[in-house]
């Protein structure tokens, strides 16, 4: 076997005995002369040594308040285990942000298999694979949640369509909770769409017996609504919705064209779900409306797509919201969950709600009211001339803090790296459209920067409540934004267009989020390609609408994309309709971004005065660093951590690194390199006497290798020893 499939850990260093045993333990019992088998039940999670929430509470905060490494010491760190998870496969992503509880780490593979581990040690505890043995999972997974009450505790995880319970003791399906362990996620949805592709990628909130979710759904038309849901722990019976697509006679519908909300899909709150748990509030961020980069069957604002909203969390009542973007063209998700902060504002502390967004601005809102800290701008944009789309006339802009990135791509901006890559995109900027933020996508292509992954993207911010300072990782790289008409009923290759080449490309060359396609039938069977197509597979989403006409004629464009097009399918469309014409990130002949650097940064925003404090490259190519081209920063996925010992770790670059920084000062203290990409939020913990910091490493995005590798870091147990200095000199 290849190391990557062997499902072990390997210690760095010799391996010690565990500090600090699972209390957890399942034993064999005489009962009046019966065994039994019994659970001691896990302990109440510690705040100050465990993980114990995805992002490492429910507030989001991605803070700890361990500062046993700090920065005089931080230097020191080094690797003490590695786990192998397995199941990696070609373009699969490991996102997964570890939950650590009473000294086990509960983890995922890329294909969604759960498992436990000794968190000292990285030492299999137990595995459970969601899938049948011949199944791959959704290939991003960004973690799980977990929940205890006295002696009880459930472990969920989304896996495909379905929400699954585990028990957390055993690894087993808790077969008390809905259909044997699972619920379908395609149902209760108050909508007639139950066959479309739904997902939960990120984990909900946990509130009393209550499970609060959102979901991934797919992008395009046919989509399902992103309700949100809460299931009752025990039972996984739904307990209430809030319609993110509001029904008739809901507050909302105004925003859609009537009778929407029938057949309407997306604004989902794929990124997570944030709890205030003294409030008994629970808020999330949606994404947009579907289609993406049209609008011309969705005209309106489009509540609650591109939203701030804040919800009851006993029963999902609508307590506030605030539309981030109206009517959206770009894909301008709101990208992570809210981060609850507590803001000097007019001299006294107020508790708010910060949301970063791909557009690199940060909102700010009151919790209870949603009232602005800082004045929004309604601002005018840009009209379309596309015609029978209506695009909205303003745009929400934060009067503060200012923007993380530049704002619109202009001749300034284009590449000095080489002469030659400068002339290049100077060309090609000539046929674009360009120079503001919101231009809408057009004809002959938009330039829309920052580009489709941000600004901020699904990492998120952490939130350093002591010095109340935000920290964001944001991408500075563009995006062409273009459409392509389609004239009468769809032709073969009119339907692969509409269905596969927002992701694919029109001409089957791939993007920046899906593989290309040149040769596809030549490579797979014709069986497997239509499991694909109708199920899904790894990141991408399954079309079970598609009727077998659409199919067999997206089948004929895969075998020969430049024959002369076929006869129109029986399939009814539209007489016109306009489509993506693919996912295109704007760069130069050598595959950088066509604009100067940074390409990607981590900031310091201070929330009290709505500036930036400091502000710095994050990651770089050790290709241009050899030329002498430093300082660039680069593309980045995955959030940052921060800690009370002055620390903010973060992996997130494609350069195979994991950094820490001084939260005060953004200097780079520490860096270790990782097997691959570490594209997923580290987080820390505490097990016995000895702080830990972990972060999953699966690259599979910016052209890096897949993996499946989980790498521990600690201070030397010599350090550690009576007698040595552990507390944090000059510590915030």
């Amino acid at each position: 076997m290849k190391p990557e499939e062997t499902h072990e850990s390997e210690s760095a260093q010799r391996r010690p005995e565990p500090v600090h045993r699972r209390v957890s333990l399942t034993f064999l019992a005489v009962v009046g002369g019966v065994w039994l088998c019994c659970s001691l039940p896990l302990a109440s999670p510690e705040p100050d040594r465990d993980w114990a929430s995805y992002l490492g509470d429910p507030a989001r905060s991605h803070g700890s308040n361990l500062s046993q490494i700090h920065r005089d010491n931080v230097h020191r760190l080094e690797r003490v285990w590695t786990y192998h998870a397995g199941g990696q496969a070609h373009l699969s992503e490991l996102q997964t942000n570890p939950l650590i509880v009473d000294g086990i780490l509960y983890g995922l593979s890329p294909g969604s298999s759960v498992f436990a581990l000794d968190a000292s040690t990285g030492e299999e505890q137990w595995r459970f694979n969601p899938f049948a043995p011949d199944e791959e999972g959704q290939g991003r997974n960004r973690g799980l949640a977990l929940w205890t009450r006295g002696g009880e505790a459930r472990l969920f995880v989304g896996a495909g369509p379905w929400l699954i319970a585990i028990d957390p003791h055993t690894g087993r399906l808790a077969e008390d909770f809905g259909d044997s362990g699972r619920v379908d996620l395609r149902r209760g949805l108050d909508t007639a769409i139950e066959d479309a592709f739904v997902s939960i990628t990120t984990p909900g909130a946990l509130w009393r017996s209550l499970y609060i979710v959102g979901l991934r759904v797919s992008e395009g038309t046919g989509a399902a609504p992103g309700h949100v849901r809460a299931y009752d722990v025990r039972t996984g019976e739904r307990r209430w919705i809030f319609h993110t697509i509001p029904h008739a006679g809901e507050p909302g519908t105004k925003t859609w064209p009537p009778e929407a909300w029938q057949s309407a899909g997306g604004a989902n709150a794929w990124s997570g779900i944030t709890l205030d748990t003294k409030r008994g509030m629970a808020f999330f961020a949606t994404g947009s409306a579907t289609p993406d980069f049209y609008g011309g069957d969705r005209v309106g604002d489009n509540l609650y797509a591109n939203s701030v909203v804040a919800l009851d969390a006993n029963s999902g009542t609508l307590r506030w919201f605030r539309q981030l973007v109206h009517h959206d063209l770009w894909d301008r998700d709101l990208p992570a969950p809210p981060n609850l902060v507590q803001v000097l504002h007019e001299g006294k502390l107020v508790d708010a709600v910060a949301q970063v967004t791909k557009s690199g601005h940060v909102f700010v809102f009151d919790r209870d009211t949603g009232i602005p800290l800082f004045p929004v701008e309604e601002r005018p944009v840009p009209n379309s001339e596309i015609p029978g789309e209506i695009a909205a006339p303003t745009q929400p802009f934060p009067s503060a803090p200012p923007p993380l990135t530049r704002q619109g791509f202009t001749r300034e901006m284009v590449t000095r790296r080489t002469p030659e890559a400068n002339r290049a995109v100077n060309r090609r900027l000539s046929t674009l459209r360009t120079g503001e933020p919101f231009i809408p996508p057009s004809l002959e292509g938009s330039v829309m920067f920052p580009g489709f992954d941000g600004g901020a993207e699904w990492g998120g911010a952490a939130w350093d409540a002591k010095r109340r300072r935000l920290l964001v990782n944001t991408n500075e790289v563009g995006a062409i934004v273009r459409l392509l008409k389609l004239d009468g009923p769809l032709d073969r290759r009119a339907l692969y267009l509409d269905q596969c080449g927002l992701c694919h490309g029109q001409n089957l060359e791939g993007t920046s989020v899906g593989p290309p396609l040149a040769g596809v039938m030549k490579r797979l069977r014709p069986l497997e390609i239509y499991g694909v197509i109708t199920q899904g597979r790894g990141r991408m989403p399954g079309f079970p609408k598609l009727e077998m006409p659409q199919i067999e004629a997206i089948f004929e464009f895969l075998a020969n994309p430049n024959a002369r097009p076929a006869a129109p399918t029986d399939v009814t469309h539209e007489a016109v309709r306009y489509v993506s014409a693919g996912y295109e990130t704007f760069r130069d002949p050598d595959g950088y971004p066509a604009n100067t650097p940074p390409w990607g940064t981590l900031a310091s925003v201070d929330l009290d005065a709505g500036v930036i404090d400091w502000q710095v490259p994050l990651g770089g190519y050790a290709e241009l660093a050899a030329q002498g081209i430093h300082g660039t920063g680069a593309e980045n996925y995955g959030g940052p951590v921060v800690t009370a010992g002055g620390l903010v770790f973060i992996a997130a670059t494609p350069d195979e690194t994991l950094r820490a920084f001084d939260s005060h000062t953004g200097e780079i203290l520490w860096q270790a390199d990782l097997p691959f990409s570490g594209f997923a939020t580290p987080a820390t913990y505490q097990v016995g006497d000895r702080q830990f910091v972990v972060v999953a490493a699966g690259g599979g995005k910016l052209g890096r290798p897949s993996g499946s590798t989980y790498v521990a870091f600690a201070l030397p147990e010599t350090v550690l020893r009576p007698g040595n200095d552990q507390r944090a000199p000059n510590s915030p």
